[in-house]
């Protein structure tokens, strides 16, 4: 794995919590159908997919909660083990570097 790699992780995880902080922002919206981000991964990069959940005809608004706050806990420590690796790489860079002068 490669920085660009992690940064596109943190790209990626921040749609997942934009869409997510909207969702919860309109939990007391009446008709308000939330969305979902799904989070895939290849060799060369992380991409979301957000996607509009299928309405229920509900008047209430159809966020749920026991969904939405765990997702959020998900992006926190996705975003915080992709930190850690670009901290750990920049770190054996300058370790590199150092035994080459």
């Amino acid at each position: 794995m490669n920085i660009s790699n992690n940064i596109s992780s943190i790209q990626s995880h921040q749609t997942m919590m934009n869409v997510n902080a909207n969702n919860v922002a309109n939990v007391n919206t009446d008709r308000f159908i939330p969305s979902s981000t799904r989070i895939s991964g290849s060799e060369s990069s992380v991409t979301a997919n957000t996607r509009q959940a299928d309405d229920n005809g509900s008047s209430k608004s159809q966020t749920d909660l026991s969904k939405e706050i765990p997702d959020q806990i998900i992006v926190q420590n996705a975003v915080a083990v992709n930190i850690s690796a670009i901290k750990t790489q920049d770190e054996m860079l300058g370790s590199l570097l150092d035994m080459k002068v």
